[in-house]
């Protein structure tokens, strides 16, 4: 088992830039892939990111792709997730997972995963 912290999060304008971090208990190499989620008042818990950290490779939701990135800073064992050019529609909890218990699919550009480990979410705010 993975436990996860998370930081970051506020309120922005928008157009402005927020970064959210998920800190992992264990070493990022030890760990097969690694997503960001968010879910709004009312709606359903969408994906927008996931990474394999050993491979670097990522993949984004056709929502946030050019817009938001997701990275390893393995000295300190944390995933990040710069979000650039927020938008009102960008306003959530967001959440960061590890430990890929099964694939899903792919849905809107992005391979989906069921992860048995997750961050206690912080909130994302964004205003018009």
């Amino acid at each position: 088992q993975v436990e996860l912290v998370q930081s970051g999060g506020g309120s922005v304008q928008a157009g402005g830039s927020l970064r959210l971090s998920c800190a992992a208990s264990t070493d990022l190499w030890r760990i097969d892939y690694m997503g960001w989620f968010r879910q709004a008042p009312g709606k359903e818990r969408e994906a927008v990111a996931v990474m394999h950290p050993v491979r670097g490779s990522t993949e984004y939701s056709d929502s946030v792709r050019g817009r938001f990135t997701m990275g390893p800073d393995n000295a300190k064992n944390t995933i990040y997730l710069q979000m650039n050019s927020l938008r009102p529609e960008d306003t959530a909890m967001y959440y960061c997972a590890a430990e890929a218990a099964r694939y899903i699919g792919k849905s809107a550009g992005l391979s989906l995963y069921e992860y048995n480990d997750w961050g206690q979410g912080t909130q994302v705010t964004v205003a018009s």
